[in-house]
C-alpha cells in the first residue's frame, strides 16, 4: 500500500527521534555508570544497571535496521528503561531517589509516539511508583540504598542531570525541530491549498465571462433575425448558455464549497430570469419554490439547471398561454443512498393524454430526457393534475460533464 507523503514524513521524524533518543540515553547511560563507579564511589547494581541498560538499548536500535518495526524499537526501549529506572530506584533510596523521576521521561516519550502507548505507560509508572512507596512502607527489604552518605548529594545532581538532559536536551531540541518542520509543511499547504482554489475561481469567473459573451452574441444575433421562429431559437439557446453561466457564477462568488452549488439561491435565480426572459417584468406569474438547502456538485446541476430551463421555458410559452398568469412550481427533495427527487410544472394548458413526448421533434422536450438519463434518473409525467408536472428522480454526479446526448 502506497504511504501518503505527509505520512512519510511523521514517520522519518519518528524514526529519527526514537533513534535519537536510544543513541543519547545509551551514551549518557555509560557516563553516568562510570561517574558512580569511578567518582562516587557506588559499586554494585546501580553503575551495572546503566551499563546493561546502555548495552541493550544499542542492541535493540541496531536490529531496528534489521526488522524496520518503530513499534517494537519504541516498546522494547521504553521497558528496559522502565525497567532500569526501576532498579535504580530501589538501590538508591526507594520513593526518595531521585531518580525516580526517569520514570516520567518513560511516560513523556510514550505521549511523544503515541497517545495510546503514553496513557498505556502512564498507567503502568503510576503502579510502579505506587508499587515503590508501599514496599518502602513494609518491612521487608531485598535491597537497601548502595549510594555512600558522601556521595548521595552528587548521585541526585547527576541524576537530575540525566533526567533533565534527556527531557530537554534530546526529546525537547528535536520535538521543537519535528513540530519546526510540520509547521512549515503545514503552512506551505495551506498556501499551495489557497492558490489553487484562487486560480479555480478564476477559471470559473473566466468561463463564466466567456459563456455571458456567448449569450449576447446570441442575443443581438436573436433581435437582427426577421423570421420569429429562428429568434426564438436562438434566444432558447441563449438561455440554455445563461443557465450554465450562473452555475460558474455562483462558484467563483463562494468563499467555502468550492464545488458545491446552493441549490435553491441558484433554481431561484435561474427561473427568475426565465420569467424576465420570456415575458417581460411585468408578469403575474407565481413561483413557488419548495427547495431546501441542499449543496450539489457542477456535474449534477448544471444538467439540472438545463432541465429546469427547458420545462420552464415550455411552460412559459406554451403552458401559461393566458395574460391573467399562473402557477409555476418547483420542490426537492432528498432520498436514499444519494438520490433526489425534483418535481416541477406549470397548471397551464398542458398536453393532451395522449401526447408521447419520447416521439416529439421538440428539441426541448428531448433535451429533458437526455438530461435525466445523464443524471442516472428516471422521469414520470404527473397525469393527476392540471397542467403539466414532471417527477424526475436522480442521483448526484461526481464526474465530469461530457455532455448532454
Amino acid at each position: 500500500m502506497k504511504i501518503p507523503n505527509k505520512d512519510k514524513y511523521r514517520l522519518q521524524d519518528k524514526i529519527q527521534l526514537v533513534l535519537k533518543v536510544n543513541y543519547y540515553s545509551s551514551l549518557f547511560a555509560v557516563v553516568i555508570g562510570l561517574i558512580c563507579l569511578f567518582l562516587l564511589d557506588i559499586k554494585g547494581i546501580i553503575p551495572y544497571t546503566f551499563f546493561v541498560y546502555a548495552a541493550l538499548n544499542l542492541l535493540n536500535t541496531f536490529l531496528f535496521s534489521k526488522h524496520k518495526s518503530l513499534t517494537a524499537t519504541y516498546n522494547i526501549t521504553s521497558i528496559l528503561a522502565m525497567i532500569g529506572a526501576t532498579i535504580i530506584t530501589l538501590f538508591s533510596g526507594g520513593i526518595l531517589s531521585p531518580f525516580i523521576f526517569v520514570l516520567a521521561i518513560v511516560v513523556f516519550a510514550g505521549y511523544v509516539t503515541t497517545k495510546i502507548y503514553g496513557q498505556v505507560y502512564l498507567i503502568i509508572n503510576l503502579v510502579v511508583v505506587s508499587i515503590i512507596f508501599l514496599y518502602d512502607l513494609g518491612d521487608f527489604k531485598i535491597s537497601e540504598n548502595t549510594v555512600p552518605m558522601a556521595s548521595r548529594n552528587w548521585f541526585a545532581f547527576f541524576s537530575v542531570i540525566f533526567a533533565v538532559y534527556l527531557l530537554g536536551g534530546v526529546f525537547g531540541k528535536n520535538l521543537l525541530r519535528v513540530h519546526h518542520k510540520l509547521y512549515k509543511s503545514r503552512r506551505e499547504i495551506q498556501e499551495r491549498i489557497d492558490e489553487k482554489e484562487t486560480l479555480l475561481k478564476e477559471v470559473h469567473h473566466r468561463v463564466k465571462n466567456n459563456l455571458q459573451t456567448v449569450s449576447s452574441l446570441l442575443s443581438l444575433q436573436s433581435r437582427s433575425i426577421a423570421d420569429e421562429k429562428i429568434s426564438s431559437i436562438i434566444k432558447s439557446s441563449q438561455n440554455r448558455v445563461v443557465s450554465m453561466a450562473m452555475v460558474h457564477e455562483m462558484l467563483y462568488k463562494r468563499d467555502d464549497y468550492i464545488s458545491k452549488i446552493e441549490l435553491r439561491p441558484y433554481v431561484k435565480e435561474l427561473t427568475e430570469y426565465l420569467l424576465r426572459s420570456v415575458k417581460g417584468n411585468t408578469n403575474n406569474i407565481k413561483l413557488d419554490l419548495d427547495i431546501d438547502d441542499f449543496k450539489l456538485s457542477i456535474d449534477t446541476v448544471i444538467p439540472l439547471g438545463l432541465i429546469i430551463n427547458e420545462t420552464i421555458t415550455n411552460a412559459l410559452k406554451y403552458g401559461i398561454t393566458e395574460d391573467n398568469g399562473g402557477e409555476i412550481s418547483i420542490s426537492f427533495k432528498n432520498l436514499k443512498d444519494n438520490r433526489y427527487e425534483l418535481y416541477l410544472g406549470d397548471n397551464g394548458v398542458g398536453y393532451s393524454h395522449n401526447f408521447d413526448p419520447k416521439n416529439s421533434k421538440s428539441l426541448g422536450l428531448k433535451l429533458i430526457y437526455n438530461l435525466t438519463r445523464q443524471l442516472r434518473g428516471t422521469i414520470a409525467r404527473d397525469m393527476a393534475k392540471k397542467g403539466t408536472y414532471y417527477r424526475i428522480e436522480f442521483e448526484e454526479i461526481v464526474e465530469d460533464f461530457n455532455g448532454i446526448i
